[in-house]
C-alpha cells in the first residue's frame, strides 16, 4: 500500500480522535467508529480509493474475534432462556416470602444485581421486574430502586471476570502488549476504583438508611406513599409479565452456577495445558476466550437438561432463544466489529510507534495519566451513552503510552482508570443504555433517575479522581483502594452530618 507517508506519525492519531469528536458531536457511536475506520483506510493506502476500500474490508475481516462473537450469542441465547423459564419471576416470589424489612428489600435486590454479573442488559431487565412489587410493598422509591438495578449492572460487569465486558475489553489489547487481554483485565480489576467504590457506596447508604440529594425528597415522598414523586402516571397503562407457574428459584441459580464453574475451570485446565505449575499462573494465563465458549455451550445443554422434562420452556421455545439472543446482542456486535476495526487501522498505521516516539522512555512525567485518562473516558462515555465505544477508542491508546515490561503497572493503572471512567460515563449518561434500561425496569420516571443516581456517582467520581492521582505515584493497589475506600466513607460521613445540619430542608420535590 503507498501509505508509508502517514504510518508512525501523528496522522495515526487521526482516526481514533476523528471517532471521538464524531461521537461527541452526533452522540452516535456507530456512524462515528465506521467513519473512523474509513479514515484510517484512506490514509493507510494514501487515499487511493480502491486500495482503501479493499484495506478497509481486510482490516475489518483480520481484526475480527469470532471467539467473542461466539461466546456473546451463546451469552444471548442463556439470558433468553433464563428470562422465559420464570426461574427470576420465581425468585421474586421467593424473596417477597423472606424479607421483612426496607433495608433487607433493597439488600436482596443488591444481592440479586451482583449475581446476575454476566451481562449488564440481562441486568437490569431482570432485576427491576423481579424486585419492584418486592421493594414497593416497603415503600423504596422507584429512583432508589432504579439506582441500585444501575449500580449493579455495569459496575459489577466490569469487575466480573466472567462477562460480557471482560470478553469484549480481552479483545481491544494488542499481542505486543506484553500480557495477554485476560491476564491484563483480571490486572484491572482492584484499580478499578469507580466501580469497587459504588458497590461500597449502594451498601453504605442502604445500610445507614442515609441518602441526600434529589434522593433524599424521593425517599420521603416513597414513605409517605408516593413512589414516584414525578412521571408516575407513564406506568399507569404498563402491563405486567405473567409468572410462570413452573418456573423454579433454581432455574435462575443453577444456570448461573454452572456458567461459572465451567468457566473457572475451563480456564484453569487450558492454563495448565500451556505449561502452569500452580493455579495462581494456570488462571492468569489460560485460553479465556476458548474457556468461555466451552461454559457458555455447557450451560446451555444443562439449560435444555434442566428446562425441557419439566416442561418449564418448549423445544421450539428453547431453539427459538438462539434466534432471540443473536438478535439482543446485534448492539454490542455490531460495536465490537467496527471496535477492532478502529483497533486494526491503529495497527496498521503503527500508532503505538508514534506513541512510543513521543512519549519515550520517560514515563514519570505522565503520573497524572491515569487521572487525565479517567476524565477523559468520563467525558466520552457520557456525551455517546456507550462505555464499550469508549474502550475502544482509549484503551490501545493507553497501552501504547506504556511500551515495555517496565512500565507494566502503570499500563494496568492507566487501563483501569480508561475502564473506570467509561462506566462513570455510561453510569451517569441520560442517553445509555443501561441507564434507560435501569428506568423501564424500576418503572421510574428517566429524568427522575439520571438526576439522583447523577448526585451520588459524582462522589464516587471525585474520590476515584483523587485515587488515580494517588496511583500513578504509588502503584500499590491495596494501598490505592484502601485510601480510596476511607476516602469515600469519611466523604460520605461529612456529607451526613452536613445533611443532617439541614434537615427539613428540601422536603418537597
Amino acid at each position: 500500500m503507498d501509505g508509508s507517508m502517514f504510518i508512525g506519525t501523528w496522522w495515526s492519531l487521526v482516526p481514533p480522535l476523528l471517532a471521538i469528536v464524531l461521537a461527541l458531536v452526533t452522540k452516535e457511536v456507530y456512524s462515528s467508529l465506521f467513519i473512523g475506520v474509513a479514515a484510517g483506510a484512506l490514509l493507510y493506502t494514501g487515499f487511493h480509493p480502491w486500495n482503501a476500500f479493499v484495506a478497509f474490508f481486510d482490516i475489518m475481516k483480520n481484526s475480527m474475534n469470532l471467539n467473542i462473537l461466539i461466546f456473546d450469542v451463546l451469552l444471548g441465547m442463556i439470558i433468553v432462556l433464563m428470562s422465559k423459564s420464570g426461574g427470576s419471576a420465581a425468585y421474586g416470589k421467593w424473596a417477597g416470602s423472606k424479607i421483612k424489612t426496607k433495608k433487607s428489600a433493597m439488600l436482596a435486590t443488591t444481592g440479586l444485581g451482583i449475581l446476575i454479573f454476566v451481562d449488564d442488559y440481562f441486568n437490569c431487565l431482570t432485576v427491576g421486574s423481579v424486585m419492584r412489587p418486592v421493594t414497593d410493598r416497603y415503600k423504596v422509591s422507584r429512583a432508589k430502586l432504579a439506582y441500585i438495578i444501575d449500580a449493579t449492572a455495569a459496575p459489577v460487569c466490569i469487575i466480573a471476570p466472567i462477562s460480557s465486558w471482560a470478553a469484549a475489553v480481552n479483545s481491544y489489547v494488542p499481542d505486543d502488549a506484553g500480557i495477554t487481554g485476560f491476564q491484563l483485565f483480571l490486572s484491572t480489576i482492584p484499580y478499578n476504583l469507580y466501580a469497587l467504590l459504588t458497590l461500597v457506596m449502594v451498601i453504605f447508604v442502604i445500610i445507614t438508611g442515609f441518602d441526600f440529594g434529589l434522593m433524599k425528597v424521593h425517599e420521603k415522598n416513597a414513605a409517605r406513599g408516593d413512589l414516584f414523586t414525578s412521571g408516575g402516571e407513564e406506568f399507569d397503562q404498563v402491563k405486567e409479565e405473567e409468572i410462570s407457574a413452573n418456573g423454579k428459584v433454581m432455574d435462575l441459580v443453577l444456570p448461573v452456577v454452572v456458567l461459572i464453574v465451567s468457566a473457572i475451570g475451563a480456564m484453569i485446565y487450558t492454563g495448565f495445558l500451556g505449561g502452569a505449575s500452580d493455579i495462581v499462573t494456570a488462571f492468569s494465563g489460560c485460553d479465556a476466550e476458548t474457556s468461555l465458549i466451552f461454559a457458555t455451550m455447557v450451560t446451555v445443554f444443562f439449560m435444555m437438561i434442566l428446562y425441557l422434562p419439566r416442561k418449564v420452556v418448549t423445544f421450539k421455545g428453547f431453539m427459538d432463544s438462539f434466534v432471540e439472543g443473536f438478535k439482543m446482542m446485534i448492539p454490542a456486535i455490531a460495536i465490537l466489529i467496527f471496535a477492532w476495526s478502529l483497533k486494526g487501522m491503529g495497527d496498521a498505521l503503527e500508532i503505538s510507534t508514534f506513541v512510543k516516539n513521543i512519549v519515550g522512555s520517560n514515563t514519570s512525567a505522565s503520573v497524572i495519566l491515569p487521572a487525565i485518562l479517567f476524565v477523559v473516558a468520563i467525558f466520552l462515555s457520557f456525551s455517546t451513552g456507550t462505555s464499550w465505544g469508549t474502550f475502544a477508542i482509549l484503551v490501545p491508546i493507553a497501552i501504547a503510552m506504556f511500551p515495555g515490561s517496565d512500565n507494566l503497572e502503570m499500563m494496568i493503572i492507566s487501563v483501569s482508570a480508561v475502564l473506570a471512567g467509561a462506566v462513570c460515563g455510561d453510569h451517569i449518561s441520560p442517553i445509555s443504555d443501561t441507564t434507560v434500561m435501569s428506568s423501564a425496569g424500576a418503572q421510574s420516571n428517566h429524568i427522575n433517575h439520571v438526576t439522583t443516581q447523577m448526585q451520588y456517582a459524582a462522589v464516587v467520581a471525585v474520590v476515584s479522581f483523587v485515587g488515580y492521582i494517588i496511583a500513578g505515584f504509588v502503584h500499590i493497589w491495596w494501598l490505592v483502594l484502601g485510601i480510596s475506600l476511607i476516602l469515600l466513607l469519611v466523604t460520605l460521613t461529612v456529607i451526613r452530618k452536613m445533611s443532617e445540619g439541614k434537615e427539613g430542608v428540601g422536603d418537597r420535590a
